[in-house]
């Protein structure tokens, strides 16, 4: 069924090196063709593997497999964003809500995928841009989140929110976080967002530390556009997934709505949102009896 096989991973460990070759020797073993990103084609023996760029490996791959943290998987979700290449994480880092393959269950959790026993799940995208003056200055897209934060400023910045093109509220806080329901448990998480299933059609919209109290997060339909229009004399910050950066200007419009590109993930028999939030957030742990003193 996947003839052709990426292995993307940011280099930054033996184990993780461990792992590319383990996952490119049972992949040969199965018959695949295995294409490695460039950037780490070096770690695996001469001829295991073919040396390829993102765009051949959206081009040709029937599979990614994605080997490290969350933060590689967004980065090879924007990267093959163009292409219906499903996407696969194999967990090597922290947490992993995107990457729920671990690593002790590598070689059965791909012997199932091979053999077509998945669950096969799409994730929106959100198309982020910035207009200067009209004109657009700046594009891209973000799996989890598009952050507009007063960026190394020591003091709140202010901006208008419109959605639809209806103004919203002015805010001044330290920024908005704009979430799809897969980066409701990154970021916004972190700031009092709430948690939207992947089915979920919402966009959430969570502020950073808001100078009035009744600035409270918000969740959108997904059909909706939101405009951030930062108020002069205030300079801002754009971050998409925490990887791509743009520094906005007083004046600007951060204009962020669904895209018409999405992800499709791909997981092991068995996988559950819940069962993974529980673990993820150790919602079943009892709670801890410190004792009386």
């Amino acid at each position: 069924m996947f003839e052709t096989v990426a292995l993307i991973a940011k280099m930054r460990s033996p184990e993780i090196a461990a792992a590319l070759e383990e996952l490119a020797a049972c992949l040969i073993e199965a018959g695949c063709r295995v294409l490695v990103e460039e950037g780490t084609a070096g770690c695996l023996a001469a001829g295991t593997a073919t040396a390829a760029g993102f765009a051949r490996i959206g081009e040709e791959a029937d599979l990614a497999l994605i080997v490290g943290g969350d933060g590689t998987l967004l980065s090879a979700a924007r990267r093959l964003a163009d292409f219906e290449v499903p996407l696969v994480g194999v967990n090597q880092g922290r947490l992993g809500f995107l990457t729920d393959i671990a690593r002790t269950s590598m070689r059965s959790s791909l012997a199932e995928l091979l053999a077509g026993r998945y669950a096969r799940e799409r994730r929106c995208l959100l198309e982020a841009e910035v207009l200067r003056a009209g004109e657009r200055v700046f594009a891209t897209v973000a799996l989890n989140d598009v952050v507009v934060n007063k960026g190394e400023l020591g003091r709140m910045i202010e901006f208008e929110v419109l959605i639809d093109g209806e103004p919203i509220y002015n805010q001044r806080s330290d920024g908005l976080i704009v979430a799809t329901p897969t980066g409701s448990t990154a970021y916004a998480l972190s700031a009092s967002g709430p948690i939207l299933h992947p089915a979920v059609a919402g966009i959430v919209l969570v502020p950073l530390c808001p100078h009035a109290l009744s600035n409270r997060p918000i969740v959108v339909g997904d059909g909706s556009r939101i405009e951030i229009r930062l108020i002069p004399p205030h300079d801002a910050r754009v971050h998409c997934d925490g990887q791509v950066r743009f520094d906005a200007r007083a004046g600007d419009c951060v204009r962020v709505e669904r895209s018409a590109r999405s992800v499709t993930l791909l997981h092991p028999p068995g996988y559950s949102y819940f069962a993974m939030l529980r673990e993820k957030l150790r919602w079943s742990e009892a709670p801890r009896d410190h004792g009386t003193d």
